[in-house]
């Protein structure tokens, strides 16, 4: 079944690790056979991994972004999911297990998903003890913002 996303004015999207930003309009594109897409939305920068669960987390998105580095990163993935289901007490260390298995059989969007409930949990822990990074959607609503802004001029010459 063929998978249909509509794309906000310079949305971002990864897909099978090729990064592709939406023009100035609203889009919808379909994609028609397998592939690892990930909105922009639900990227997350570098910077913004500060904590264990954002970690793992940016490891997971990584090697889902980065498919020759995924035989690499699935050990490691894997040691740091052990390390957060013995932080983690139930409902939300089941989270982890479902995010260590999606991981073992190579689903690492799946694993993304697992691991989102984990990344509200620990801020909700964390609280306002631990500033809150920006995250690259944060940085892409930025970019569009200014790029927008460039181009409002021109519109308004062209209109003019």
């Amino acid at each position: 079944m063929a998978l249909q996303l509509t794309l906000k004015p310079f949305e971002r999207i990864v897909i099978n690790g090729c990064v592709v930003r939406n023009s100035a309009r609203k889009s919808t594109i379909v994609i028609e056979t397998k592939a690892d897409v990930v909105r922009g939305q639900d990227l997350l920068s570098k910077k913004a991994a500060v904590t264990p669960v954002n970690q793992v987390y940016f490891l997971v998105q990584t090697a889902l972004t980065e498919p020759a580095l995924q035989e690499k990163l699935r050990t490691n993935i894997q040691k740091q999911l052990a390390v957060l289901a013995t932080t983690f007490a139930p409902p939300n260390v089941h989270s982890v297990f479902e995010a260590a298995n999606f991981v073992s059989q190579g689903d690492y969007y799946k694993a993304l998903r697992a691991l989102r409930p984990l990344m509200k949990r620990e801020a909700e822990i964390l609280g306002a003890t631990t500033p809150r990074p920006a995250s690259l959607r944060d940085e892409m609503a930025r970019e569009a913002t200014k790029l927008t802004e460039e181009k409002e001029p021109a519109l308004r010459r062209d209109a003019g």
